[in-house]
């Protein structure tokens, strides 16, 4: 059976009529400029693993490191303009009969420092040494110390103790990130 040309066209044009007929609204392209995004990035800030036989001594306490690296993320402006707030986590193991003292330093470009982070970190007894330290938050004026910053150093002072030689047992670990807080318009 064959459907009459009319009914044919009427179809045809119910067709285009809801085509055409769609829900629209007005664009307001202005919400464009109200857009603000606010992406959070997680990184590595500095690891270390340095075994107890690296710090060889005789027993008295004194300083024994000291390591100064680039740290350049707020060489570029994206960065430095855009970050509200920063997070420093630092975690560090001791499996060494030996206390230590380590310092976590913040230096400018003019070789001054700009801010020291020190970490108390206990001989290792025998039951498990993983401090976790409480997070360092950087906003507003510390924030702002904190983009200063081209050069991370760390300087580890060891306890009295028992004397370290080639043989020694044990590690001392340093784990830490960042977590940087971006609010872009």
């Amino acid at each position: 059976m064959e459907i009459p040309h009319s009914i044919r066209r009427i179809h045809k044009f119910l067709g285009l009529a809801f085509l055409f007929s769609s829900c629209a609204s007005d664009l307001d392209i202005d919400q464009f400029n109200n857009i603000k995004l606010e992406p959070v990035f997680v990184a590595n800030l500095a690891f270390f693993d340095v075994p107890a036989n690296k710090f060889i001594d005789d027993g008295n306490a004194h300083q024994i490191a000291v390591d100064v690296q680039p740290f350049k993320i707020f060489k570029q402006n994206f960065f430095k303009d855009n970050l509200v707030k920063a997070e420093l986590n630092f975690e560090i193991e001791n499996t060494i009969n030996r206390s230590f003292s380590l310092d976590f330093v913040l230096y400018d470009k003019n070789d001054q420092i700009v801010e020291t982070i020190t970490f108390e970190v206990p001989a290792y007894t025998g039951s498990p040494n993983v401090i976790k330290f409480p997070t360092e938050v950087f906003e507003q004026e510390r924030l702002e110390l904190l983009k200063k910053t081209v050069e991370i150093g760390f300087t580890v002072r060891i306890g009295a103790g028992p004397a370290l030689n080639e043989n020694s047992l044990g590690n001392l670990k340093l784990r830490s990130s960042a977590t940087a807080y971006m609010e872009i318009e």
